[in-house]
């Protein structure tokens, strides 16, 4: 079995595992082939590297999966053509290296109706890019709920947006990630709030490991009250750094058999960004082998 449909195969054997119906919402699938395994976002350790030293450097580390970040180094962006789109797409087919899709900072809080239709268009459009280079979704943020409009009245447009961007997501086979950030918004029960209201099953949350996770009831409770629409990516600091909890919530994952991607998106500046990267993998398989 060559290496492309191996990875094919093993993913659609693990579309049960985070709720998603094989029933035509995926074309594709990104989850990790054998449960929990650590990737990278680029957001500072891959900031200024172009994508052929992205892809060494991940396949030197074992972080087999990445997320791109806007306006990095690698320059994976929506003016590229399609012979360059193709040539991105085939780069990751020739590696170890699952393209996870593009990180980007599209929100969709603003009472303003020209920035939010904006917001929502462009979006479309790195969808289309993702799909283009053999990805499988994009990453948006909800990101705030502005003191002078009713909580209700954003909440209700913030998911009546995802939907829209998830319609749209989902004829192309990709997710819609929603990375739990933003003022107000980073906090579980608003998050809740706003996918009580979504209906596009391929829009997924993103676990963020902010601080708010921690507020009263706590950490096991709130995790629990968004867990049914977590998707295959979670977003985490440096494992070793810091006072979150990130054992337990390793054993949060475990325990309802968590089959996708634990992303670094270290914050960091270390002297030697690939020993570091190692580093993180074995503190990180340290955890997983504990549980």
């Amino acid at each position: 079995m060559n290496q492309l449909s191996r990875r094919n195969f093993l993913q659609q054997l693990t579309l049960a595992g985070i709720g998603i119906s094989t029933s035509g919402i995926l074309s594709s699938y990104s989850a990790a082939p054998a449960g929990m395994r650590l990737g990278l976002v680029t957001y500072q350790w891959g900031k200024d590297w172009d994508l052929p030293t992205l892809i060494a450097n991940c396949e030197k580390t074992g972080l087999l999966a990445v997320e791109l970040r806007t306006q990095h180094a690698h320059k994976v962006e929506s003016n590229l053509s399609k012979k360059e789109r193709e040539e991105v797409k085939k780069r990751f087919a020739d590696s170890k290296v699952t393209c996870l899709g593009y990180g980007s900072n599209f929100e969709y809080h603003s009472p303003d109706t020209a920035i939010l239709k904006k917001n929502i268009e462009d979006t479309k459009t790195y969808i289309q890019l993702c799909k283009d280079i053999g990805a499988t979704g994009i990453k948006i943020k909800p990101n705030d709920l502005p003191d002078a409009v009713p909580r209700e009245k954003t909440i209700a447009q913030i998911a009546a947006s995802f939907n829209e961007v998830g319609k749209f997501a989902r004829n192309l086979g990709q997710l819609v990630r929603v990375e739990v950030h933003g003022r107000h918004t980073q906090e579980l029960p608003n998050m809740k709030a706003i996918f009580d209201q979504v209906t596009e099953p391929n829009v997924k949350i993103c676990w963020n490991c902010n601080d708010e996770d921690l507020l009263a009831p706590g950490l096991e409770a709130n995790f629990d009250s968004v867990k049914k629409w977590f998707g295959d990516t979670v977003h985490v600091r440096e494992l070793n750094v810091g006072n979150y909890p990130y054992q337990q919530l390793m054993n949060l994952f475990k325990d309802i058999n968590y089959k996708g991607w634990i992303l670094l998106e270290a914050r960091t500046e270390p002297t030697d960004r690939v020993a570091a990267m190692k580093e993180q993998l074995e503190v990180f398989n340290k955890m997983i082998s504990d549980i």
